[in-house]
């Protein structure tokens, strides 16, 4: 990739995790948040949302580094194994038991009174079939090989990256911080081919 189109991804990138936790943001503390845009208060509205670009900037580059890291052992696993059916099997294997793991390590350290498994389960869930939906449109966009190292991607390395909310483990920040990984994910495995492609 030319050194133009590199930067124009990677502010692309910048751009959607601004974006993503802005509307996110304000949509989980909307209860605190609306009094702002009801008494029309344009430089508290602002401060906040200056916060929120600032915050999903620090995600998308965390994001980027874990994408340059997936690509770096996806070529070098290539090599390694020279088959894409084995290293589809190994990736398959880490994608069940990252998700297994995050499932049950969540519910055996925050879990203080033996409750319900449920409410552990379903984040993950939405994780992985996030991950499918991106995965399959990356598939139909290039070839079935690319399927399951995209739901790697998108499930095992969202969660690394993750990981730091994780381990507050406030509903808030989960969200917060989850669905702009998700989005930067998604956008940069559906669209680095087209900035490869310009000229």
């Amino acid at each position: 990739m030319k050194s133009r189109n590199l930067v124009r991804f990677f502010f692309s990138v910048l751009g959607v995790g601004a974006l993503t936790t802005s509307i996110v943001g304000f949509a989980i503390e909307w209860g605190r948040y609306k009094e702002l845009f009801l008494s029309f208060e344009v430089l508290e509205i602002l401060s906040v949302l200056f916060w929120f670009i600032g915050v999903g900037m620090i995600f998308s580059v965390i994001a980027q580094m874990g994408f340059v890291i997936f690509l770096t052992i996806h070529r070098f696993a290539l090599e390694i194994f020279r088959s894409h059916s084995l290293w589809n099997s190994i990736q398959l294997f880490l994608i069940i038991f990252v998700t297994f793991d995050l499932i049950y390590l969540r519910y055996l350290f925050f879990e203080e009174d033996g409750g319900p498994f449920i409410p552990y389960i379903w984040l993950p869930l939405f994780i992985l079939a996030f991950g499918l939906a991106a995965a399959y449109m990356k598939q139909r966009q290039s070839s079935k090989k690319t399927f399951v190292s995209a739901l790697f991607l998108m499930v095992v390395f969202t969660i690394m990256e993750w990981f730091p909310a994780l381990r507050v483990n406030e509903e808030d920040w989960l969200y917060l911080m989850l669905l702009p990984l998700l989005s930067c994910n998604a956008f940069q495995l559906l669209m680095l081919p087209k900035y490869q492609g310009h000229a």
